[in-house]
């Protein structure tokens, strides 16, 4: 799940949606009757995928990944006419394609730009500040809407480079999600989308495309952050089918459905992901962890993002709940599809925490794992989950409250933490944790942080902090020798790929 979307701020959103639409269609006409051989009926972003610009745009940008350096710079002269022809490349690729995405028209323009300003300043750190700030996905939530994205950038879980990177994806954006968008779950900035294509960095594990992570020369306010729902649905998908064959766990049906259904999935994931980016700002919290550039122990972002995830679980919950009460005749078709998705959030929730987010990446401060731990010993030492006779079984009516539980815990730790130092308030956190997980036998935290680190700064309590502070359980480490293929083979998945290796098989 993001935790940056929320960081962004609403008033950098300048200008209404539509007359902004109106400006790019207007550009866009312009464009139709001089650029490449795009018809006046432009085609779909699926099409444009096998479209012969999209496939030289790929390939120039995956060659001049091989000639930049982390920063995105192109340093050795040597290579500076190479890296111009594969410029030049792009840019007229990014022409030829620009009118099947006539409501990307501003940002389309402003690339070329800083392409030619990247190579008449001899390729150094590239500045993409302008186009930048002229791509908006966030003003066209429509369902299918594409759009070429093209930055040098790092993708996070990906390529830590600062490569030119280029993508075609699909927005997802069913009327339920408008819906209650538009309702008690605002969030203007959450962009919700598919993987179409992608150069290598995104062959890899990053589900996000965040402004931040692009090359530019100041900081902007940055105004919307985007999820790839497919690629977490698919992972979730295999992940968890394969975990429940190795746990004998019988599936609810409703569960099971979601596995056997790739796009069901995603707008469950949607729905889970609008709900979890904006808990980062709501809430009593002592200071949102992802607002400030600060170094702190791991565990504390365990429990941001658990936190975020578990109020996305308990909203869920309440709008199962509350809508089961109204007679289906008096609901209407989206309000239906929220009480139905809802229920399913519940299942992904749980069962992407403790099957995949438990054992996926290394142990190094893993804060993601570490949540999943926590929360799959909460319900085992709350008598809901249960592995007897090596099968796992699980109290299906009684997980909401238990879980709800967890979430109320780790709210009252934010509560009473708005009164704490910050020292008292890791203190706090690491001892709620240890009363549900054991940490390291040689835990510097467990046995008591001498007085010097209590009585210093802040960087002695993180440095105290192992790297693998709570590890494993012994159920966990037999679960991934047995899944440790196939959760690497998540790698770079995409509903689609996903889709074609399950007809493959």
């Amino acid at each position: 799940m993001s935790q940056f979307v929320q960081k962004f701020t609403q008033d950098a959103i300048v200008g209404e949606p539509e007359v902004v639409e109106d400006r790019h269609d207007t550009v866009a006409e312009d464009v139709r009757h001089t650029a490449g051989d795009l018809p006046r009926s432009a085609p779909g972003v699926r099409e444009v995928a096998s479209h012969p610009a999209w496939l030289r745009l790929k390939a120039a940008a995956t060659a001049l990944q091989g000639l930049q350096t982390k920063d995105g710079s192109v340093p050795d002269p040597v290579d500076h006419g190479r890296a111009a022809e594969l410029v030049d490349e792009i840019v007229t690729a990014i022409a030829e394609l620009a009118p099947a995405f006539p409501h990307d028209a501003a940002y389309l323009d402003a690339l070329p730009s800083d392409f030619a300003r990247w190579r008449d300043s001899g390729f150094g750190v590239p500045d993409f500040l302008d186009s930048l700030n002229a791509f908006q996905p966030q003003q066209h939530r429509v369902d299918g809407l594409g759009h070429l994205v093209v930055f040098p950038m790092v993708t996070q879980n990906g390529s830590s480079s600062r490569f030119v990177e280029a993508l075609l994806v699909e927005v997802i954006w069913p009327d339920f999600i408008a819906e209650l968008e538009a309702g008690e779950y605002g969030n203007k900035l959450f962009v919700a989308l598919r993987f179409v294509d992608f150069t290598p960095g995104y062959d890899t594990n990053s589900a996000v495309l965040f402004p931040e992570t692009v090359a530019m020369r100041e900081i902007p306010a940055f105004t919307w952050g985007a999820i790839f729902q497919d690629r977490e649905a698919a992972r979730y998908r295999r992940v968890v089918r394969a975990a429940a064959e190795v746990t004998k766990l019988d599936l609810p049906e409703p569960a099971a459905a979601m596995l056997d259904d790739q796009e069901l999935t995603e707008r469950v994931f949607v729905m889970w992901d609008i709900i979890h980016d904006r808990s980062h700002m709501r809430g009593d919290l002592p200071f949102d962890p992802f607002m400030i550039k600060q170094r702190m122990p791991f565990f504390l972002y365990s429990l941001e993002e658990l936190r975020c995830d578990l109020t996305a679980f308990r909203e869920s919950v309440r709008l199962q709940r509350t809508l089961s009460a109204v007679p289906d005749a008096e609901l209407s078709d989206d309000r239906r599809a929220i009480r139905d998705h809802a229920k399913l959030v519940q299942y992904a929730v749980l069962f992407d925490r403790i099957f995949r987010f438990a054992i996926t990446g290394s142990r190094v401060r893993n804060y993601d794992g570490l949540g999943g731990q926590l929360l799959f010993a909460w319900l085992h030492q709350h008598g809901v989950l249960h592995w007897t006779d090596t099968q796992l079984t699980i109290d299906w009516d009684a997980v909401p409250d238990v879980v709800i539980a967890l979430s109320d815990q780790i709210n009252e730790l934010y509560w009473r933490s708005i009164d704490r130092p910050k020292s008292a308030h890791w203190l706090a956190a690491y001892e709620m944790l240890t009363e549900t997980l054991t940490p390291h036998p040689a835990s510097a935290w467990a046995k008591g942080l001498p007085s010097e680190t209590l009585a210093g700064p802040p960087k002695g309590y993180t440095d105290a902090v192992l790297d693998d502070e709570f590890p494993l359980s012994m159920f966990y480490e037999a679960l991934d020798k047995k899944m440790a293929t196939v959760i690497g083979s998540t790698t770079g998945i995409t509903g689609t790929t996903d889709r074609a290796s399950a007809a493959a098989a």
